[in-house]
């Protein structure tokens, strides 16, 4: 055995006197002193103190941990009445879709540079580089197709580039993309080489089919009498947008010209004596309308064609020409006369039930006179277009070509008087037609026409500032119709066939879209 090294010899044996252990390493005397034990200090739970309403001054700081146990607040019931949580805070939910995000470009382009996609690559199936070379080779080939007119529209190939890239891509793949873009291509390729904006050629694959579709409903609708017989302007109507509905008293046509008389110029709002061949341009005028936008907050008047200030001067140089439009005076310069009466055999009248009618005119030592005439009937077949002569002792005094696009080289070759026009429209037009124009009031006016069975385009789709404000005919065939008619820019003028055609398909639209159906035609 080996010998004890005595460490627990100040300890008292566990089993005292019942120890069998004959060399017990504790000890077995009876006066050891008692051990120490350890003692660790426990606080007290102190009772809450009761809440007053002005605290004391000397009362303990409220101790914050510095770890907080999360509360769902969302979830009420989860917590306790006294804000203690009864249980595991509940997880958070993820809020929001869960779509997957679309890359929608947002291009950034010049009037003569290639568009630029914008878009976050990791929301592109494609990746952006072939998007943009893609975009490219499109962007080229609009330009080759609108090479005739992208002189007046310097970034249309630009933008309908752009959106056909992004119609390409909504539509296909990462598999796929490629060869759709070259499809594309391909389809640019084999379209006509348009003359203008409004020509069938002009737009994205999606512009053409939608525009083809709208034709398609267009074109078979057939306009009746009947169908038009609510939208016809009633005789007070027609008085309150101007309309002469009633042949002024007197012989007419008596005083053709106004020559030597002083009247007021329509342009510039001065005085001038009328007089033939002017040689000086007096007048100094603007010839855009007045517009209201805003410059730093606030509300400016400018003209569209200079974008001068209202209280500016003129921006181009003319003669002075003045426009009359009391009955009387029109009367004076041409007589008017009604349309005439239906035949009682109606098979044996050419006379249509529906026409569509637009004029130009030009300024002459008579006033406003009509310068060209063009009719479409029904289905928008052009059945009389013509230029008009003037009357003897009348001369013109300014083409107004910018508008009316009658030059002096065309107008030369008209052969016939305004009173030979009334008998060549009398073939198509009786007291029975119903007549379609966009303010139409004018077209009648210069015509010397005086007819009860309207339909004006610019009453049928009012002005939201109400009367006596009008919508422009170029407005509303591009809401409408997705057309852009007049599109000169200023230079090259109206088309009195398109205008009248234009106005056909308004009043066609209407009455698909607007016009409830009464009866079947």
């Amino acid at each position: 055995m080996f010998s004890t090294f005595g460490l627990f010899q100040s300890l008292s044996c566990p089993e005292r006197n019942n120890c069998n252990r004959p060399s017990c390493i504790f000890s077995h005397s009876l006066d050891l002193p008692s051990h120490h034990s350890l003692n660790v200090p426990v606080q007290k739970a102190q009772p809450l103190p009761q809440k007053t309403a002005t605290p004391s001054a000397d009362a303990a700081p409220r101790v914050v941990p510095s770890k907080r146990p999360f509360h769902n607040l969302a979830q009420g019931s989860s917590s306790s009445s006294n804000g203690i949580p009864s249980g595991p805070p509940t997880q958070r939910l993820r809020v929001g879709t869960t779509q997957k995000p679309v890359a929608v470009p947002a291009a950034s382009h010049t009037s003569a540079g290639v568009p630029i996609i914008r878009v976050n690559p990791a929301q592109s199936q494609v990746a952006i580089p072939v998007r943009q070379a893609m975009l490219k080779t499109l962007y080229e080939h609009f330009v080759v197709l609108y090479d005739n007119i992208l002189s007046l529209n310097p970034t249309l190939a630009s933008e309908h580039a752009l959106r056909q890239e992004e119609q390409v891509y909504s539509k296909s793949t990462k598999l796929t993309y490629r060869n759709a873009v070259i499809n594309s291509i391909a389809a640019l390729k084999r379209r006509s080489i348009p003359t203008s904006i409004s020509h069938p050629s002009v737009g994205t694959e999606e512009d053409l089919v939608a525009r083809a579709e709208s034709r398609k409903k267009l074109d078979d609708l057939r306009i009746t009498r009947l169908l038009l017989k609510p939208i016809v302007m009633s005789l007070e109507a027609m008085q309150t947008w101007g309309f002469i509905t009633e042949v002024p008293e007197g012989l007419g046509g008596d005083q053709p010209t106004a020559e030597g008389k002083i009247v007021q110029c329509e342009r510039c709002t001065q005085s001038y004596m009328v007089k033939n061949n002017p040689t000086s341009e007096e007048c100094h005028y603007h010839w855009g309308r007045l517009f209201t936008h805003k410059v730093n907050g606030e509300r400016m008047r400018s003209y569209s064609c200079c974008q001068k200030p209202a209280e500016e001067g003129g921006c181009t140089r003319g003669h002075h020409v003045f426009y009359e439009s009391k009955a009387e005076d029109l009367h004076s310069r041409h007589a008017f006369s009604f349309t005439r009466p239906s035949v009682a055999d109606t098979e044996m009248d050419t006379a249509l039930d529906v026409v569509a009618l637009d004029c130009e005119m030009i300024y002459t030592t008579g006033g406003m006179r009509v310068a060209r005439v063009s009719v479409v009937d029904g289905s928008g077949k052009q059945v009389f277009d013509e230029q008009v002569r003037m009357d003897d002792g009348v001369e013109v005094i300014d083409y107004n070509t910018r508008f009316s696009g009658i030059t002096q080289e065309e107008h030369a070759q008209a052969t016939l008087s305004l009173s030979s026009i009334r008998k060549s429209l009398d073939a198509f037009i009786n007291c029975d037609t119903i007549i379609i124009g966009h303010a139409l009031h004018n077209d009648l006016n210069t015509l010397r026409i005086v007819h009860h069975q309207c339909v004006d385009t610019a009453i049928i789709f009012p002005h939201r500032a109400g009367p006596p404000y009008r919508r422009s005919l170029r407005d509303l065939a591009k809401e409408h119709l997705g057309l852009t008619i007049q599109a000169g820019g200023g230079t090259s003028g109206h088309s009195s066939v398109e205008d009248s055609v234009a106005t056909l398909d308004l009043v066609r639209w209407y009455v698909l879209n607007k016009l409830k159906p009464t009866a079947k035609t």
